[in-house]
């Protein structure tokens, strides 16, 4: 259905000519999902945009074809390609707060895409709108018909942006990265329907996501990318099995999980190197644990390896490789389980019977006309040192919760009960020694492109929260300390010096952590993030929080859905639905025997590398 033949991309940059994808070809049949995996950076999401040729101003396609069904749509002119995106191609982007017209209501927004590519009209098109609005999870669909955007969990934004997508019923689809902002139960729900709908109508997809779990529950056919090239590609079964290149066995090492709780997880070393330079040899053997002289002057083909493709010296002359000894990557990559901090039995916060209304307006004057309660008596409290995970679908009062206690909704709602930080009450605060609790308590927010000022450089946005906070700082003692701050999230130096347009949305992410750790807080409110991170930045960012928790005594109280990290990182869990707490406890018990039917409904959605699937990784 779709066959790309070495693909060239090409953006005009300060720093040079950025080669951000070099020479991709793979091909995709009716029906077929094929995954396009690999770190932030690496080329995946500007590869879907170039297939829809929807590429940024400085960008360009200097070599290669793009065949739907036979027809080169690099060929088409604009006129043409209108009718392709969309009707015959429909993709789900990545950042669905930037993909929404925030001044339409979102049924109005599914409602143009139906007119635009079916031939409904009117009343139908609405009718199919509201269809597509419930079979992707969202609730009362006729009322969030007339919801604008930001009236919306993120989440709740992503499952619009499908449905507008979907509701299209493209030929083929492009999804990047379409699960990351939903809870596990959801995506299940759309993963599922996905299958249906390919099952249904034979459509092709290209899933772009860092979520190995999702691939292989979903893909017949994997690719791994690394600094603008494919450096293998297999079936999904014999990729999880037995992962050919280095790269794609330390991706698997580096899968947080129970398994690994106190220990450091296999985080690789270094980053995806800048595409403006040349490459010599290949491009990953400057953080390969298995690379050896002839790595660093020889650029490396795609080798044919059984049914798939390898791009890696070690596969040369038919060769294949011994997998690394016991000493090998596991010593290279630091698996020593680091020294525990004792905690503190004293609670660091304690929030007490917690409720968070929204105003309902109507009318032209907007009066209020009741109230959206979105926290109902919640309780919690987390110990000096230690992690509370704050689980539950999206919509069910998790991000709420956690302005809450950062009290960033006091304009927008009303909010009782207590939250005891150091022995102060958060809510009775104000003023100066508001501003001081704000040094104490950070948070890092769950979209980092809304959270950024596009208008800064990342260094300015860094150093603004430690002038206004840490004003015992002299300039120097920042720049120092920033310049050490972005080596930890994994991000150049150089990265300093631009703007958050420069970045993927992975690297975004940990721009926005990194502007949380900079002023150094007791509490940090984690709201997902690592949900747009790929699994070895993940890594990086969860060896750094854990090692900021031991070193600093920092607790966290950490929201996400993603529960393998749970299983990694937590000491306590709270499990949220509609507004209230279902269950709490300690990780252990929460995860192995969950009370709550909910939790159980939970935990039986979320995907997983089955046992054994793997189990010659690491050998």
């Amino acid at each position: 259905m779709l066959n790309v033949r070495d693909l060239k991309v090409a953006l005009d940059a300060d720093a040079g000519l950025v080669k951000a994808i070099d020479g991709l070809t793979l091909a995709i049949r009716r029906g077929e999902t094929f995954a396009l995996v690999g770190e932030s950076g690496c080329g995946k999401s500007m590869t879907a945009l170039a297939l829809m040729r929807l590429l940024p101003d400085n960008g360009k396609v200097t070599n290669g074809h793009v065949l739907l069904e036979g027809e080169d749509v690099l060929a088409l002119p604009e006129s043409g390609m209108r009718a392709v995106r969309g009707g015959r191609i429909g993709m789900i982007f990545q950042e669905p707060s930037t993909s929404l017209n925030p001044v339409m209501r979102v049924g109005e927004q599914i409602v143009e895409a139906i007119e635009a590519h079916t031939a409904l009209r009117g009343a139908a098109a609405r009718a199919k709108a509201i269809e597509w609005l419930a079979k992707v999870g969202i609730p009362e669909p006729e009322r969030r018909f007339e919801e604008y955007p930001f009236r919306l969990s993120g989440g709740q934004k992503q499952r619009v942006m499908i449905a507008m997508t979907l509701a299209a019923e493209p030929d083929f689809l492009i999804a990047d990265e379409p699960t990351t902002a939903l809870d596990v139960t959801i995506q299940a729900q759309i993963l599922e329907l996905l299958k249906r709908l390919q099952k249904e109508q034979g459509m092709g997809l290209l899933l772009i996501t860092h979520d190995l779990a999702v691939v292989a529950g979903m893909a017949q056919q994997v690719a791994l990318m690394y600094a603008g090239q494919i450096i293998e590609v297999a079936r999904a079964e014999a990729f999880f099995a037995a992962p050919k290149h280095p790269y794609a066995r330390l991706l698997m090492l580096a899968l947080p999980d129970s398994a690994k709780r106190g220990d450091m997880l296999a985080a690789i070393p270094g980053m995806v190197p800048p595409l403006w330079q040349p490459f010599d040899g290949c491009r990953f053997a400057p953080r390969c644990d298995r690379a050896f002289d002839a790595c660093a002057g020889t650029r490396p083909e795609l080798i044919a390896s059984g049914e798939g493709a390898v791009r890696c010296l070690l596969y040369r002359d038919g060769a294949v490789p011994d997998a690394p000894a016991g000493s090998g990557a596991e010593s290279a990559l630091c698996f020593a389980a680091p020294p525990v901090a004792p905690s503190s039995a004293e609670p660091l916060l304690d929030v007490r019977h917690l409720s968070v209304r929204f105003p309902i307006r109507r009318g032209l004057l907007q009066r209020a006309a009741g109230a959206f309660v979105a926290v109902d008596d919640v309780s919690f409290t987390i110990a000096r040192g230690q992690t509370l995970a704050l689980v539950g679908e999206s919509g069910c009062g998790k991000t709420t919760t956690g302005k809450a206690v950062v009290q960033l909704l006091r304009a927008q709602a009303v909010a009782a009960g207590e939250a005891w930080f150091g022995g102060r009450d958060l809510f009775a605060l104000d003023g100066a020694a508001l501003h001081d609790a704000r040094r104490q308590v950070q948070i890092i927010f769950q979209d980092p492109f809304a959270s950024l000022n596009p208008r800064m450089r990342v260094l300015d946005i860094l150093e603004e929260g430690l002038q206004a906070l840490r004003p015992d700082m002299n300039g120097a003692a920042r720049r120092a300390s920033l310049e050490r701050l972005v080596d930890q999230v994994g991000l150049r130096r150089d990265a300093l010096q631009r703007y958050p347009h420069e970045f993927s949305g992975g690297q975004r992410q940990r721009i926005a952590i990194a502007r949380a750790l900079a002023v150094q807080p007791k509490l940090i409110v984690c709201d997902e993030p690592t949900s747009a991170l790929d699994v070895s930045v993940q890594a990086q960012i969860l060896n750094l929080l854990k090692t900021l928790q031991r070193e600093l005594g920092v607790s966290y109280l950490f929201i996400t859905h993603n529960i393998g990290v749970v299983e990694y990182i937590a000491d306590e869990i709270a499990v949220m639905n509609r507004g209230r707490i279902e269950e709490a406890g300690d990780a252990r018990t929460v995860l192995e025997h969950p009370r709550s039917e909910y939790t159980r409904t939970l935990l039986a959605a979320v995907p997983r590398i089955q046992a054994g699937i793997s189990a010659n990784v690491g050998r």
